[in-house]
């Protein structure tokens, strides 16, 4: 899988020039990377494409034009791409009611934690979750979080060969279950090249 470096972005003249048409292929590209779980939790997987899109909308917002600084973007984002063996997320818990998603986060502590997703038959692989910080607290949880799934050589064979591919949460007050179908098969087979 391939990494953000300076050569690969845009300045922020060339950007200006450039965004309309990226961000319409942006958007387009992130619909087919989003996974609604329930009605109140989604996984958004990254990637490349979208890790892109995120430095050069903060290198136009913050009008980051210096060498070093761009780099410290890049070094920020880079770990949000997938390696080639896993899948990297943002899970997010959403709920329109602002009272509602409160009294919700207050509950679902370590939510982040009992995110999995299972290829065929075996085991499932829960997310590794949050490794810049913390978001959860014992008395609740952010609406945002950051996953990672490391897959195995195994899992990944048995998944190209044509297994299914579930991702579900394992929480006593969020359970559920999704199959993997379709464009989003599709796109997640791709970042494990």
């Amino acid at each position: 899988m391939q990494k953000l470096d300076r050569s690969k972005l845009w300045s922020l003249e060339q950007y200006a020039t450039e965004r309309p048409a990226f961000r319409a292929a942006v958007i387009a590209h992130k619909k087919r990377r989003q996974l609604p779980l329930n009605d109140h939790a989604t996984l958004y997987f990254e990637d490349f494409t979208t890790m892109k899109y995120q430095v050069q909308e903060m290198l136009r917002v913050e009008r980051i034009f210096e060498p070093d600084q761009i780099e410290e973007e890049i070094e920020a984002y880079n770990p949000l791409i997938p390696d080639g063996a896993n899948w990297k997320a943002t899970f997010m818990i959403e709920y329109p009611d602002v009272e509602e998603r409160r009294r919700a986060l207050q509950v679902l502590g370590g939510i982040e934690h009992r995110v999995w997703t299972c290829i065929g038959h075996r085991p499932r692989t829960f997310s590794i979750a949050n490794e810049d910080l913390d978001r959860s607290t014992g008395e609740k949880t952010a609406a945002v979080h950051f996953m990672r799934f490391e897959l195995d050589a195994a899992s990944i064979e048995e998944l190209r060969s044509g297994a299914t591919l579930t991702f579900g949460i394992d929480h006593d007050l969020m359970r559920c279950e999704v199959n993997v179908e379709g464009e989003i098969r599709t796109a997640l087979l791709a970042d494990l090249d």
